[in-house]
Parts: C-alpha cells; structure tokens; sequence
C-alpha cells in the first residue's frame, strides 16, 4: 500500500513546484502589474504591425520582395542597434520616464507609417517610401529604449523568489499580445478591404497607433511615482541584497568611464561566444515576419491564405501557454543545459516544412518549435540581466541582443530572394519549391545547438549565474 502513497506524494510535490512559482507572482506590486498590461499591449502593436510590414511596403509603398525584406530588416536590426545604444537610458533616467519616452516615439512612428502612402509617391527611395523610413525611425528610437527599460525594470520590481517567472510571464504576455492581431486583424481588414480598395492593412495601421495612446496611458496612470516607490520598498524587504539593484552611488564622471569599460561585457568572450553562437537559431525568429506571412499567403490556398494572420502569429499564443509551465517545470534546471536542448527543439522542426506546404507540417513546426523557445528565450533574457553588474541592467540588456541586430540584418538580405526564387508572387503553389528553401533554414537554424554543444567545456569554466559569481 505505500507505493500509491509515495506516488500519491511525488504528484502533489510536482503539482507544488509548478503552482508555487504562479501563485508567488500573483502577490505583486501594481507597479510590476503595470509593466505587464504595457508588454502586453506592445506586443499586440508591435507584432501586429511587423506582421504587415513586407507585405506593406510591396503593396503600398511599391517595393520588390526583396527591397521590402530589407526595409523590414532596417527596422528589426535598427532596433537591437539601437538597445545597443540606448538601452542606458533607463540606468540613468529611470524607468517611468523611459517606458513614457519610448511609447511617444513609438506613437510617432507608427502615425507616420499609416499615413505614408497618402503622402508621397510609391516606389524605391520616392516620397512614400522616405515618409515609411523616417516612421520606422521613430519605432527604432522608442524600442531602442523600451526594451531594455522592461527587463531592467523587472529586475528592480522582483525577487529572487519571483524573478524566473516574472521573466517568463513578461516574455509569454508580451508573445500574447503578438497572437491577438491573428484574431482581431482579419475581420477588420476584410472590412474595409470590401469595396476592392485594398485599404484594410492601412487601417489596421491606425488601429495600432491609437493602442499606443492606451498603451502610454497604462504607463502614466498605473506605474505612477508612488506604486514605484512602494514596489521597490515591499521588494527590499523579502529580497537577498545580493539579488536587488544597489543605489546609485556617488562618481566623477571619469570613474564611471573607468566602471563602465571594467565591467563592459564585450570584454567577456565567453559572454561573446554565447550571445553570438545564438544567431543562426534567432534567424527562425525573424522568419515569423519575413518569410511566414508571404509562406502562408503564396503557397496556401483557401483558409491559410485567406486567414494567413491568424497562422503567421499561432506562435506567439503557444509561447504564451508553453513559457510559463515550462519555466516552473525548468527554472532549478542547468542554465546551459536549458540552452542546448532548447535551441535544439526550436531548430529541428524546421526540416519538418521542407516535407511540403499542408497544414499538419506547419502546425508540428510551430508547436515543436515554440516548445523550444519557451525553454531557452526566457532563461537566456534572465541570464543576462542577472550577471549584470550594479546599474549597468539597460546597457547589459542592450548589448545582449546585439546579435539580433546582425541576425535581422543577415535575414533580411536573403530571405527576399529566396522568396523570389522558392515562394514567388503570382505563381501556382505547385510551381513552388519552398520545401528547398525550408532545408537551408533548417541547417542554418541547428548550428547553434551543435555550437554550444561543441564549446560546453569550455563555456563552464566560466559561466556566471549571478553577477559576482
């Protein structure tokens, strides 16, 4: 009789370790709920608007694929640059007045990206087209900012005892907010698609712009002055100094140049190694925007092609789901360990879609495949800001998704012409020969699991967990 006890025993034990970690951040500050409504309601905007952008700037600003995957790679690099730059900004004016900032130049952009092409003339390098760019800054600059503004934030407002899953929850609700333009987009576009004009991209365009106002208001009315200062007084309370952010203190600045340069982790090459061994597996990220709207609305006919929205953002509602269970069933796991076998699982379904367009390989390749960037993407965005020496979280954070900006970069120069080649415009899916261009996606892909694999010898001789370790 003691087996089914003892069984009995170990369910209840696993059911706590899962539940303990939601159960935890449930007792947060409105502060660190304020972040969350804003992650959320960016991640709508964001991935909404990114999810248009190839197919936007061939339909209404006039580019080939390939000149509009590139505009699409200014904008995804432009913004990992600019973390690079920028993500300091909330280290020195604080986090309120970051997430405020960044939104209003976000708004900006995203006005003057809707409003584009009734301004000037389409074609390469024509008004519209400049109208488009000088829109894309704006949301370069704002993100270049919010960013890193968030996971520094989210440093400051949990404890050690809630921070793996409060990294898991920002990264999963902002993912949520990428799945709701899947569900809300089609019908609104079809809408004011229904007199032939064409025009319901555009409007789904001033949609986003005018949920960056409620987005701004959620900052300003929610994260006010006094919840931040209550956030951080209750989070010093229960936390291990050790974990939380010290006070800035006192320096010249010719002692904070002599800081920053000490602890600038471009010094680290194992820091280096492992951020930059990342970018053939991050390459299936910017394929989300690059390759899978035009995939699903080329080679499919019927509801994929019709509905391509709702498929070219299921991942997004998958990490949503998958990122914080996995997160409670892993967050005692290895770091490293996460890392390979996560990276592993993202990259390997991508031989599934060179099997051929039907509906059972995409579906295998995006559940598999976000199975594995719920393991990795998450634990690696904590790594990050965990090694990070005092007050130095934003430019961390910034310099951590560099690689981002090489990976959108190289993406986006080649992912056009294989389009043009593999998945064309205008051409019967039979004539297609997508699952060619699959297979290379896929061998690109599984080079960093094999690369970290390779190097773990090496990489834990010095691995930090924390900073100071």
């Amino acid at each position: 009789m003691s087996e089914p006890v003892e069984e009995g025993n170990i369910l209840k034990k696993t059911f706590q370790e899962v539940t303990q970690p939601f159960k935890d951040l449930m007792h947060t500050s409105r502060a660190l709920f304020g972040l969350n409504l804003s992650y959320l309601i960016e991640g709508f905007t964001y991935f909404g608007v990114l999810g248009y952008l190839v197919l936007y700037f061939n339909q209404y600003v006039g580019l080939n694929d390939i000149n509009s995957g590139q505009m699409v790679g200014v904008l995804t690099a432009g913004i990992t640059l600019s973390m690079l730059v920028l993500g300091a900004t909330v280290d020195w004016i604080g986090l309120r007045k970051s997430l405020i900032y960044s939104l209003v130049f976000m708004l900006a952009g995203r006005i003057i990206i809707a409003a584009a092409p009734h301004m000037g003339v389409p074609g390469l390098w024509n008004s519209a087209h400049i109208f488009a760019m000088l829109g894309i800054l704006g949301i370069i600059i704002g993100y270049g900012i919010y960013m890193p503004a968030c996971y520094a934030g989210l440093k400051i407002l949990t404890t050690e005892k809630t921070a793996a899953m409060g990294y898991a929850m920002l990264y999963a609700l902002m993912n949520l907010g990428g799945f709701l333009p899947g569900i809300i987009a089609p019908p609104i576009r079809q809408y004011f698609d229904r007199d032939g004009s064409n025009n319901g991209m555009l409007a789904m365009m001033w949609i986003y712009s005018i949920f960056t106002v409620v987005g701004i208001a959620v900052v300003y009315f929610i994260i006010t002055k006094k919840a931040m200062a209550k956030a951080i007084e209750d989070t010093e309370k229960i936390s291990d100094p050790k974990h939380k952010e010290e006070e800035q203190v006192e320096m010249t600045l010719n002692q904070k140049i002599q800081y920053y340069y000490k602890n600038f982790p471009l010094r680290d090459l194992r820091f280096l190694y492992f951020v930059f061994i990342l970018i053939p597996v991050q390459t299936l990220f910017a394929h989300n925007w690059l390759t899978l709207p035009a995939y699903f609305k080329r080679a499919f006919d019927g509801t994929v092609s019709e509905y391509f929205e709702f498929f070219t953002n299921f991942n997004p509602v998958l990490i949503f789901i998958f990122t914080p269970v996995v997160t409670a069933l892993t967050s005692k796991k290895d770091t490293y360990k996460m890392m390979i076998i996560g990276t592993f699982v993202m990259a390997s379904p991508t031989f599934i879609l060179a099997l051929g367009p039907s509906l059972t390989t995409v579906f295998a390749y995006l559940i598999i495949m976000s199975i594995g960037e719920a393991m990795w993407q998450p634990r690696f965005l904590q790594w990050v800001a965990e090694i990070a020496p005092k007050n130095m979280t934003g430019i961390y954070m910034g310099i951590g998704q560099f690689p981002w900006f090489l990976t959108k970069v190289l993406t986006s120069l080649y992912s056009g012409w294989f389009l043009m080649h593999y998945c064309p415009a205008n051409t019967p899916p039979s004539q297609m020969n997508t699952e060619f261009m699959w297979l290379i996606y896929g061998f690109i892909a599984i080079i960093s699991p094999i690369g970290l694999f390779l190097a773990r010898g090496w990489m834990r001789k010095g691995f930090k967990t924390k900073h100071g370790e």
